[in-house]
């Protein structure tokens, strides 16, 4: 794990509630990290133990548990994290699932599993979370992409897929939700340094082999995208709305 650069929170700041999907680990505690030393108060949603990420934040942080994909879970969980700071204004929908498998054997269960996690679950939870957002007028709907969806890799058709169905959720949901003070926006990852991704594809040379087709050639670590993370979720970022912000080393340009 990188070391998360300082994201202190300036003296003008204003508070915050985030949640964060994923959060006991990975890509999802970094964000939670970096959002709560922006000086937001922070719910994470997992089926994982996240005492490790709440030991890391400290107080302003609330673990609540969930499974993305049951609709009565994540309406009890946005709620619940709701009720606990008093509103709810920025959703980071990280919580995802990337099983390399060959097309031909990827089965229907498998195919369904990668898309009901993996679209499902934003579906569910910023369904959940939108009321929230416009009563309090302002909002941040942040979608964690991949940039396989620019790539096309062929081990990962079906996580491409659900990937490029949430672009495009992005899209047409920054249309729906724009008139109520609420920006919709992806960010797009390439292969990151987790412990997820350690296991799946990095012990078999798997950062090395990614890395030597970007233009910078380092492994991404999760810190890497904190500074877009918290560009996309400012105050000041208003007027942009739609769009997927690829990070990814040069690998993909578009």
């Amino acid at each position: 794990m990188s070391e998360t650069p300082s994201t202190d929170a300036p003296t003008n700041a204003k508070q915050r509630v985030a949640l964060v999907t994923g959060a006991a680990g990975g890509l999802g505690r970094e964000f939670a990290i970096a959002l709560a030393r922006r000086g937001h108060l922070v719910a994470g949603l997992d089926l994982a133990d996240q005492s490790g990420t709440a030991e890391l934040v400290g107080e302003s942080f609330h673990p609540v548990r969930a499974d993305v994909t049951d609709p009565d879970e994540v309406q009890a969980a946005v709620e619940e994290a709701a009720a606990r700071f008093g509103g709810l204004h920025i959703l980071v929908n990280n919580a995802g699932v990337y099983p390399p498998l060959e097309f031909e054997e990827t089965t229907l269960e498998d195919w369904r599993r990668i898309m009901r996690v993996n679209l499902d679950g934003p579906f569910l939870v910023t369904r959940a979370a939108l009321p929230h957002m416009k009563a309090a007028g302002w909002g941040r709907v942040v979608n964690i992409v991949s940039a396989v969806v620019f790539l096309g890799p062929p081990d990962l058709v079906a996580y491409t897929t659900s990937k490029a169905g949430l672009v495009g959720f992005t899209r047409a949901l920054s249309s729906a939700v724009g008139g109520h003070g609420i920006t919709v926006n992806a960010i797009s990852p390439g292969l990151t340094r987790t412990e997820t991704a350690a296991r799946t594809t990095g012990a078999d040379g798997g950062f090395e082999r990614v890395r030597d087709l970007q233009v910078i050639r380092a492994v991404e670590e999760p810190g890497d995208l904190v500074s877009t993370l918290l560009y996309v979720c400012d105050e000041g970022s208003g007027f942009l709305t739609g769009q997927t912000i690829n990070i990814d080393g040069g690998s993909a340009k578009h």
